[in-house]
């Protein structure tokens, strides 16, 4: 089964990364869900919850503010001036 290389950054540390199965986001135009295989894309982020599905089935959620989503290749880049794990 492929799977999403994840990072999410804020401004000064590196939150967490690993690999996962989907990444949920909010952005300004409203929530997206990225899966492996997604379109490249570079959206902004609106303050909220970044929700990260691990390839086991666990979920780690981390609140991001003022930011963005990258996604390249079945990479997922979350930076945020300010992120951190719930």
């Amino acid at each position: 089964m492929a799977s999403l290389n994840v990072s999410v950054v804020s401004a000064d540390q590196q939150v967490w990364s690993g690999e996962a199965t989907m990444v949920v986001a909010r952005t300004v135009e409203g929530e997206i869900g990225i899966l492996p295989g997604h379109e490249p894309m570079l959206a902004i982020l609106a303050r909220g919850e970044v929700r990260v599905t691990l390839p086991g089935g666990e979920k780690i959620t981390a609140n991001a503010d003022d930011g963005f989503l990258s996604v390249q290749a079945n990479a997922v880049q979350v930076v945020a001036s300010r992120a951190e794990l719930v």
